[in-house]
């Protein structure tokens, strides 16, 4: 027997509008809170089972990043690894404390996706360290609570769900904006909530996330998720602080999120296919990329 459905709708149940998801949080009180209402109105999962799945998820983030660190994951094609180890390690840089500590937690996760370990890929597998660097760093530095992160989480996963239902999460149709572009929006919008941000709020941290990365091509080297995938979660991170930074200090964006998702969509839609993951463009066919390429296909 089927089991029951929770909350019965008519209307389609994945938000595929901010706008919708934002109306909803009035009536729910939070974004997190309108996100489980309609997974459960979707899935027949109650809220609390839910949550800890979000939160089992939640574990496999941190472990990703504390192995990252390590320092000891290397990709076969030994095209990365050990950077996330240096940036933590290092005492010489521009920047330290939360920042400096997101950084090196973003390359970590996707260092080790880049060696084939087990990462969540949210909303991708090379766009990965994004959304675990800065929820774990800013929940860190904030105190927050485990709860206070899962509902980030939920945030985070409904703002994925529009660009997903708007645009497209595939670097393959899109290029790079819309994996690392989608991250950092994710992030944004996560970190906006846990340091105690309107819905409003989290809406034009994600905008303005997303736009400071629209038009970013996807051009692995070699065709792996290596180079320059590892290295743009570390700047995808960076730009989602300082968009949740401008969107905390009263800044608002003034083109609509579901606008902005818009746009990216026809953005990638207009790239030339060379620079949609196809490893045809941009840096994999640089002289050092295509040498590169070829010493990894000789491993």
């Amino acid at each position: 027997m089927r089991a029951p459905r929770f909350r019965e709708k008519e209307t389609p149940l994945a938000y595929a509008a901010f706008s919708e998801l934002l109306a909803a949080a009035e009536l729910s009180g939070s974004l997190s809170a309108s996100a489980i209402d309609r997974e459960t109105a979707e899935t027949a999962v109650a809220p609390a089972q839910l949550r800890v799945r979000m939160a089992e998820t939640l574990t496999v983030m941190r472990e990703a990043v504390a192995t990252g660190l390590l320092g000891e994951s290397r990709s076969r094609s030994g095209l990365t690894g050990g950077d996330a180890k240096r940036v933590a390690e290092s005492t010489s840089g521009p920047v330290s404390g939360v920042f400096q500590t997101a950084i090196a937690a973003a390359l970590a996760t996707v260092e080790v996706n880049a060696a084939m370990g087990r990462i969540v890929a949210a909303p991708t597998g090379g766009a990965s360290g994004v959304l675990p660097a800065v929820i774990l760093t800013v929940g860190a530095d904030r105190g927050s609570s485990e709860d206070e992160l899962v509902d980030a989480l939920f945030t985070a996963a409904a703002i994925g769900g529009i660009i997903a239902a708007r645009a497209t999460l595939s670097g393959a149709a899109g290029g790079c904006q819309a994996e690392v572009g989608s991250a950092a929006a994710m992030a944004a919008a996560a970190a906006t909530q846990l340091c105690g941000g309107t819905p409003e709020q989290i809406g034009h941290a994600a905008s303005l996330a997303l736009q400071g990365l629209m038009g970013l091509v996807c051009d692995p080297v070699a065709g792996l998720v290596e180079v320059p995938c590892v290295h743009r979660n570390g700047t995808g991170c960076a730009l989602s602080l300082a968009a949740a930074q401008m969107a905390l200090a009263g800044i608002i964006f003034p083109v609509p999120l579901d606008e902005v998702i818009d746009a990216q969509s026809l953005v990638g839609r207009s790239l030339s296919p060379s620079l949609r993951e196809t490893a045809q463009g941009g840096l994999a066919i640089t002289p050092t990329g295509r040498d590169l390429a070829e010493k990894a296909r000789r491993k």
